[in-house]
């Protein structure tokens, strides 16, 4: 088909005012301009844009939003400018810190069969919703299923965010990371966390696959890269990812040992040690002994049932009989109380930060 371009055309009415903005102050390159007694087309580009200011053209004048690295560098440090032809040019950071909203508390269950909606999301994905509040933006949970397995139409990404889980729930799913070599398959019951910014595919799917996705903030971007073809090499599988290490959790390699809270043990995914305390996750099933009241301390404490039953009894509270399926996040100070469990109970807890304080009684 040969070479193709594409252009953004904006108005102007008089051209000549413009070339010395677009060229000096946006530090864009007219590429070319006609006709040359009379000007009144001119094309510029620059910052991955190419843009074709017409005299005369009937659209609005929009807004331009440039992205650099160093914002007070561009544009004598402007943020906002207004070029001569009526276009709003912005000029933002090209890489946004991640901002992590002061957590607002909440006492939250979110049970399966109140039958909150499933929608389709990213790569035709379904999700349901297990913290509807966020907790004032600071976490989503989400209950991901793909009901037709196969190959999943997923690219090339990263997500920049503060901390992020996967855990498969029902079935299988294969998947491949940046520096993590070959691709693999992570089963029921095991986990990875997604450092932030490394980027990873999603690749095939059993049928009825099913994962609990955490994501902290719970507004964060997906970024497409379009240059990196997984797997790469040579791995490099200790690689600090903006201070955390890539983490895929096996339960057949677990050791279970006492949990925080008494009448239950739980295997420790180590994910705490590998993202320097950010988050802490753990499997949970009932040990001997009876169980007691609890208050802990962490900002964020989520739990979702992955098997069996419990109530959770909460102070002020009605109990609540709870399933697979369910989750629940409990705010700190709160004294509660993981009652009933039966024999086959599985509970994932994920914390924010990893290590905080549990009292008994």
């Amino acid at each position: 088909m040969g070479e193709i371009r594409a252009e953004v055309r904006l108005p102007t009415k008089e051209l000549r005012a413009d070339i010395p903005f677009y060229t000096k102050v946006l530090g864009m390159r007219m590429d070319s301009i006609y006709p040359a007694d009379d000007p009144s087309v001119a094309v510029f580009s620059g910052h991955g844009l190419r843009v074709r200011i017409e005299k005369g053209a009937a659209e609005a004048p929009g807004t331009l939003r440039i992205l650099a690295e160093d914002p007070e560098a561009f544009a004598d440090g402007k943020r906002h400018l207004v070029a001569p032809n009526g276009t709003r040019i912005e000029i933002a950071a090209l890489y946004e810190p991640v901002v992590m909203p002061e957590t607002i508390h909440s006492f939250v269950v979110r049970r399966l069969r109140d039958q909150a909606p499933w929608v389709i999301g990213r790569a035709g994905m379904h999700y349901r919703d297990l913290i509807p509040d966020r907790l004032g933006g600071s976490i989503i949970a989400s209950h991901i299923r793909i009901p037709d397995g196969g190959p999943v139409p997923d690219m090339v990404h990263y997500h920049t965010v503060g901390f992020q889980l996967i855990f498969c729930y029902r079935g299988w799913v294969d998947l491949v990371y940046e520096d993590q070599g070959p691709p693999f398959r992570l089963h029921a019951g095991n986990c990875v966390i997604q450092p932030p910014e490394i980027r990873h595919r999603v690749l095939y799917a059993s049928d009825n696959i099913e994962v609990i996705e955490i994501g902290v903030p719970a507004e964060h971007v997906t970024t497409i890269d379009h240059e990196m073809t997984l797997p790469n090499g040579p791995a490099n599988p200790d690689r600090s990812f903006q201070g955390q290490r890539f983490v895929h959790h096996k339960a057949e390699d677990a050791i279970w040992s006492a949990f925080r809270v008494p009448g239950f043990d739980s295997r420790d995914t180590g994910i705490s040690e590998h993202t320097a305390g950010v988050a802490g996750v753990h499997v949970v099933r009932p040990a001997a002994g009876g169980t007691e009241c609890c208050a802990h301390d962490a900002d964020i404490l989520f739990g979702f049932v992955l098997d069996g039953a419990m109530t959770l009894e909460g102070e002020g509270r009605e109990p609540f009989a709870l399933t697979a399926g369910d989750a629940f996040v409990i705010p700190p100070g709160m004294r509660t109380r993981y009652a009933e469990p039966t024999e086959d109970l599985e509970l994932l807890e994920v914390s924010l930060p990893g290590a905080f304080r549990t009292e008994q009684g």
